[in-house]
């Protein structure tokens, strides 16, 4: 059953990947799939929240809020193991930071309009986070492990004001610049309702290994992000259920063959 399910959890997460370029696609896609997935081994849902990144070796910067978005699968190790592998795909995951100190554009013109003002650097991923999570009997866990990340998109946003706060601002595109992949180490501690069949409430901290830049004459900058998150099952609620009914009438038969 095990192997049916990994096969599932690849062919899922290549739909989202190619088929759906935006979060909206990838939350009916993991919807119409996710009770298929679900076993008494294997819990899939969605995983999403807000998180708070900054960049290592950024004078001046500031913390830079963003969402992130994806789905999650929680495979247990053992039979009757407190341990578990938390996988999955975040698809949108936003990095990054703002308050940057402008640099030249070698444009006379912007660079003159923009010297006073600041950057927000916007860096998007497609995440994949390697955890492994102990549960204890009071439904906290503990986790911790690799995560990886390909660069989707990365923007410098600098701004500046003229008559109103940040009201001129200009985009320039820095992808070719940067390493197009991530990796990083990344812990977290949270909660799981209901026993097994609720939600997970948590939060993450993630510190990235890997400097964003190609050039290795500029200052080395990596990701430092702070995820507070919420990871909804789906269909794992119905399977408890029956699973407990199913028990329940065992031991209905049992006692009448008493």
């Amino acid at each position: 059953m095990k192997a049916k399910q990994l096969i599932s959890m690849l062919v899922i997460g290549t739909c989202c990947i190619i088929f759906s370029p935006n979060a909206n696609s990838q939350v009916v896609i993991s919807l119409l799939f996710g009770d298929k997935l679900n076993s008494e081994s294997v819990k899939f849902g969605l995983d999403g929240g807000i998180n708070y990144s900054n960049l290592s070796n950024a004078d001046s910067s500031d913390n830079q809020s963003g969402f992130n978005l994806g789905f999650y699968f929680d495979v247990q190790l053992k039979e009757q193991s407190n341990w578990y592998l938390h996988t999955g795909l975040l698809l949108k995951s936003a990095m990054g930071a703002d308050g940057l100190d402008p640099y030249l554009l070698n444009d006379p013109e912007l660079d003159s309009t923009y010297k006073n003002g600041g950057v927000n650097r916007q860096l998007k991923y497609i995440n994949v986070p390697l955890l492994l999570r102990y549960k204890f009997k009071n439904h906290l866990f503990v986790e911790a492990g690799p995560m990886m990340g390909v660069m989707v998109k990365a923007t410098d946003v600098f701004y500046a004001t003229v008559n109103d706060d940040k009201d001129q601002s200009y985009k320039n595109n820095i992808y070719d610049r940067c390493n197009h992949f991530e990796v990083g180490g990344m812990a977290g501690v949270g909660y799981h309702l209901m026993k097994g069949t609720g939600m997970n409430l948590g939060v993450r901290y993630y510190s990235g290994f890997t400097n964003i830049f190609k050039d290795s004459a500029l200052d080395s900058q990596k990701n430092n992000s702070l995820y507070v998150y919420a990871s909804i099952p789906i269909g794992a609620g119905e399977k408890a259920k029956a699973k407990k009914a199913e028990k329940e009438l065992k031991k209905a038969e049992k006692k009448v063959v008493k």
